[in-house]
């Protein structure tokens, strides 16, 4: 199983991540409005997914700060904001901090994205919670980026994912 840190301290997740180049796992998740949002919303869209523990921590909040700016400027392209997460803590933090260029989801239903993903924390002060990972599909919903933060307390590499998209 893989691993990573929170502070020196070994969390192990779910699985291994989907594989540049595989179809990106099938899931349904539920919006800031309680409805239900499925991966063929998505269809013709590139898609970044900004996957993390909490938005009530300071570097879960922050990765959704800088990926609702930075993605101002991409054509064709959508931005999720997934983790487990009420739908409500979710809608009161962008609608607190006046952004509307990414789209809220939670696996706080069914539980079954982080392990379809493999991003589920096992063990560890935040297990059953995501990991911080940032997936990114091409209009097809193939993976064509993903990296797996090797410690939970750091943010993810903005560039990297968006470089993909170029």
């Amino acid at each position: 199983m893989p691993q990573i840190t929170l502070r020196e301290n070994k969390i192990t997740t779910y699985g291994n991540l989907p594989e540049t180049g595989e179809k990106a796992p099938y899931f349904e998740l539920i919006r800031s409005d309680m409805s239900k949002a499925n991966l063929n919303d998505f269809k013709g869209k590139r898609v970044i997914m900004n996957i993390f523990p909490s938005i009530d921590t300071n570097v879960c909040a922050t990765s959704v700060r800088n990926f609702n700016e930075r993605a101002t400027g991409l054509k064709n392209t959508e931005v999720l904001s997934i983790s487990r997460d009420l739908p409500f803590a979710l809608k009161r933090f962008v609608d607190d901090e006046g952004l509307d260029k990414v789209t809220n989801l939670s696996d706080f239903r069914q539980g079954d994205f982080g392990k379809d993903y493999g991003v589920e924390m096992m063990d560890g002060p935040l297990e059953g919670l995501l990991s911080r990972v940032v997936i990114v599909l091409d209009e097809e919903g193939k993976v064509i980026h993903s990296q797996q933060v090797p410690d939970i307390s750091q943010e993810p590499d903005y560039l990297a994912a968006l470089k993909s998209l170029l």
